[in-house]
């Protein structure tokens, strides 16, 4: 089942078309004259007939071929008549080009391709093109030249301009997508297609909204794993219509949320139309970064420093050649040329030059990318130049980005960089800017190859106690939690805090006070206030009795002249943090609507907001993620020894990150919270304050709430085996990878064959990614992990880990289905491996609601087939193949 469900829709091998007219006569409306124009024109060589919703003598002689695409350009009264025959004649696919449908018309028109098991692209979009196919479903205008990037777009007028701009500087694409608003088939099922196309090498995406972020981010994973993704989102500054009570509602912009997504799925984002631009030249050119060390050669010094300035400012380096590299250059240069951090080769610089000096480049370790300035120059060569560059091109592995500054005298040389698909800019910053765009897909692959932290690895939190606390609060019709129930809820997950006790009286304050010991602190107690310190409801540092009784009728006296409607349940007495060395920090957590909670971190203190140093970042996080996330804020430098102050426990802090993390993965009902301030030193970190916002949440599937979900370690278990060996079974970690791919080495040709059904030794570097490196929302790999005892040289045992059996279901686009495989190590055969790990994923799946099983199997294999009866799977012919046997279980 290796075809894409999306085939027929973006690889139709047959086309019926929907225009008011047949291949002679005159299109009904505007978009159908646009469509067959274009369509004519690309030289789509299938089968193509027209029909329109009026006809019925073909259709009989159509139900029997099974076309699978329609293309639909029909007023928009026509367009449900028209899909309800496209329906009838077994079409796979739909696009219904138009515009003005509105909302309800267009879920009208979603239901009739579902009833159908169509798959519908629009209405409101303006089709797609498939250059690689000569195929131009569109009226995007005249078929672009084919090209290994693909192009997707929820705006029409974007799409064009893009499509106008690459014709004029050699871009092509592998598919340009025009997704509208109302489309059926969303940005996540093209994004799902497309990481699977093999002729697509490179996707960017212009985006303006999300429907469902978990899709979404599943797809973006995906895709992101095989190939690099360039986003431009537009709507970056929305204004923020609900009220929050905690800063960190206040701090965080769902923008900023979407921002991180993106990174934590292993996208790039851009902010400007140019930057796309930008992106889509150097994706064209194929080659990728693997890291951020840029060469700048020039002929000019001030150029040359512009490019530098701006791989300073966008955090990049200066890619340099080493000692014995640059010597071994120099002579081949002009005498005036140097070769100390920039290549500047001199304004006398040839053609030669700069071949020898590009060559240099491209053959260092310690360059990642290389730009080419020019300048031009009385009596330059500027065409050899270029042509000399055009001629290493091809010899590169590595991208090669030019900037031809002028214009007028640059303009031919520029036409033979973009004829030989190298990248050129008018400007240092533009080419260093796109430089920057696709060496941060380097660094956010390093996000995505992250594996969720399993939720079972810290001491075991009170989540019953925490459910119990915000049941008791919500019965209440409360929100908003008070200073101590919020520290109850941080203690039930062992995230430490000051030891707090509420006094309702002055006297009460003075003997909690004597019974915790001096110095304390005092805090209003309320639900009504957001911020303590707005109504001088916080004094430190109180030293004695006297000080409390003043304190407590002094504070209780402004906060009821401030705040008189405010219900004051009294004052909060606590031990000071006993942290004089102590840094304030802040942790928090908002609720995005689509990406659900986000956890912020920065500088803490009464100065939060204006300070405003934060980095946020996804649950569920691990410690490389913690860390992280404390190293992209500007305080990270005070962590370390600082003013006289010994260093900081910084491994306390990842810690907390981590308990935050599982707290509001387990707690669905948290919907903000500030930890502000959290005091840390040298000994570890405390919780001086902390509000929480909850909110009521109807029980859903697991982990509903989350954009990623965390590793399901639930899900292990031990098993013996019949020779009274024991073995562990357990979903697929990414770092299993070489344990995957010694298993399919170690395989018999015959067991790869009924597995592949291909003749490979070892799984391709991209297969391999693509089957560790799993979603667990959409999927789940189940591996039989087996440890095995040798002895060493020194009288004792070395134990090793290694793969014997995977399972693995992907579940199919209908939601309700999956198809599923299996791979047991030859040896292992006959031990019952084949049926658990069987087992193991039809439970998994059934958890998941999933209805239906189903799997591919070679008739020759016996072997598997008679397991699969065992598991009550019923065997049926496979039509497209009869050397395959569809196997299928209801669950």
């Amino acid at each position: 089942m290796d075809k894409h469900y999306l085939s027929p829709l973006f690889s139709p091998q047959s086309i019926v078309i929907f225009a008011g007219c047949d291949a002679h006569s005159e299109p009904a409306t505007v978009h159908a004259q646009r469509l067959i124009e274009n369509f004519k024109s690309s030289g789509f060589s299938g089968p193509l007939t027209y029909l329109d919703i009026n006809t019925s003598g073909t259709l009989s002689d159509l139900v029997k071929s099974r076309v699978d695409l329609a293309i639909i350009a029909l007023p928009n009264e026509q367009l449900s008549a028209a899909l309800e025959v496209a329906g009838s004649i077994h079409c796979k696919a739909a696009i219904i080009i138009s515009s003005g449908v509105n909302a309800d018309a267009a879920k009208r028109l979603h239901e009739i391709a579902s009833g159908y098991g169509m798959y519908l692209l629009g209405p409101n979009c303006m089709g797609f093109q498939r250059p690689n196919q000569n195929l131009n479903a569109s009226t995007l205008g005249k078929t672009t030249q084919k090209g290994a990037t693909a192009l997707v777009s929820q705006s029409g007028s974007v799409t064009t301009s893009i499509l106008d701009w690459a014709s004029s500087n050699g871009v092509g694409f592998s598919a340009v997508i025009s997704v509208g608003p109302h489309t059926a088939v969303d940005i996540a099922q093209v994004l799902d297609f497309l990481a699977e196309d093999n002729t697509t090498h490179s996707i960017v995406v212009y985006l303006e909204g999300v429907k469902n972020a978990r899709s979404f981010m599943s797809a973006l994973r995906a895709a992101a794993v095989a190939k690099p993704v360039i986003i431009l989102k537009a709507g970056r500054h929305p204004t923020t219509s609900h009220a929050t009570v905690t800063h960190s509602g206040a701090l965080i912009a769902s923008d900023d949320v979407f921002d991180v997504a993106l990174k934590r799925a292993g996208a790039v984002r851009v902010q400007t139309f140019v930057q796309l631009f930008s992106a889509v030249k150097c994706l064209s050119a194929r080659y990728l970064p693997v890291g951020g060390r840029l060469a700048i050669i020039s002929n000019g010094g001030g150029p040359a420093i512009m490019a530098a300035d701006w791989v300073s400012e966008l955090k990049l380096d200066v890619g340099q050649l080493s000692t014995e590299a640059a010597a071994a250059l120099l002579p081949q240069l002009s005498p005036l040329a140097s070769v100390d951090n920039i290549l500047d080769l001199d304004e006398t610089a040839n053609a030669d030059h700069y071949r020898h000096a590009v060559s240099a480049c491209a053959a260092s370790r310690q360059i990642d990318g290389i730009l080419v300035l020019l300048s031009p120059k009385p009596h330059l060569d500027i065409d050899g130049i270029s042509q000399a560059l055009a001629d290493l091109q091809p010899t590169i592995n590595k991208p090669l980005i030019t900037c031809w500054m002028g214009d007028e005298l640059v303009a031919s040389g520029r036409s033979i960089l973009n004829s030989a698909s190298i990248p050129t800019y008018r400007t240092p910053e533009a080419a260093v800017d796109a430089f920057s765009n696709i060496a941060s897909f380097y660094q956010n692959q390093q996000l995505l190859h992250q594996v969720p932290s399993s939720l079972s690895e810290l001491a075991k939190p009170d989540i019953e106690g925490a459910h119990i606390l915000i049941e008791n609060i919500l019965t209440e019709r409360r929100n908003v939690l008070t200073e101590m129930e919020s520290k109850a809820l941080l203690s039930s997950f062992h995230i430490p805090v000051t030891k707090t006790i509420l006094a309702r009286t002055a006297n009460e304050a003075i003997l909690v006070a004597n019974q915790l010991g001096y110095p304390v602190a005092l805090k209003i107690d309320s639900s009504d206030i957001v911020h303590k310190s707005e109504v001088r409801g916080v004094v430190l540092n109180i030293n004695n009795a006297t000080g409390v009784r003043d304190t407590w009728l002094e504070m209780m006296a402004t906060v009821t002249r401030l705040k008189p409607e405010a219900k004051i349940n009294g004052v909060t007495v606590q031990n000071m943090s006993g942290k004089p060395d102590g840094r304030e920090l802040y942790i928090g957590v908002r609720t995005d609507e689509q990406f659900g909670p986000v956890i912020s971190f920065g500088a803490g203190g009464t100065m939060i907001e204006v300070i405003a140093d934060r980095a946020l970042e996804l649950p569920p996080l691990n410690q490389f993620l913690a860390h992280r996330l404390i190293d992209r804020v500007r305080s990270a430098e005070m962590l370390g020894a600082w003013r006289g102050a010994p260093a900081t426990d910084r491994d306390a802090l990842e810690r907390i990150l981590l308990r935050v993390s599982e707290m509001v993965c387990a707690l669905p009902q948290l919907r903000e919270m500030d930890i502000n301030p959290l005091i840390l030193d040298e000994s570890g970190a405390l919780v001086v304050d902390a509000r929480i916002v909850i909110e009521p949440h109807a029980p859903t599937s697991h982990y509903e709430h989350l954009a990623i979900l965390p590793y399901p370690s639930d899900q292990e278990s031990e098993w013996p085996m019949r020779d009274g060996s024991r073995y562990t079974v357990r979903p697929l970690h990414p770092h299993d990878a070489e344990m995957l791919q010694t298993l399919v080495r170690n395989l018999s040709p015959e067991s790869r064959y009924f597995r592949f059904i291909s003749t490979m030794r070892e799984l391709p570097e991209r297969m391999l990614a693509r089957f560790t490196l799993i979603d667990y929302d959409r999927e789940m790999a189940m591996v039989a992990i087996y440890r095995e005892r040798t002895s060493n040289a020194e009288g004792s045992f070395d134990v090793t880990e290694r793969i014997i059996a995977v399972s693995r279901y992907v579940t199919n686009p209908d939601k309700s289905s999956c198809e599923f495989s299996l791979l047991v190590a030859d040896e292992f055969n006959g031990q019952g491996l084949g049926s658990r790990m069987m087992l193991s994923i039809i439970e998994v799946a059934r958890s998941k609601g999933l209805a239906t099983m189903e799997g591919l199997v070679l008739a020759k294999n016996t072997g598997m087939l008679k397991l699969m009866r065992s598991l009550d799977f019923k065997i049926h012919i496979y039509e497209e193949d009869p050397d395959l046997k569809l196997c299928v279980r209801q669950l």
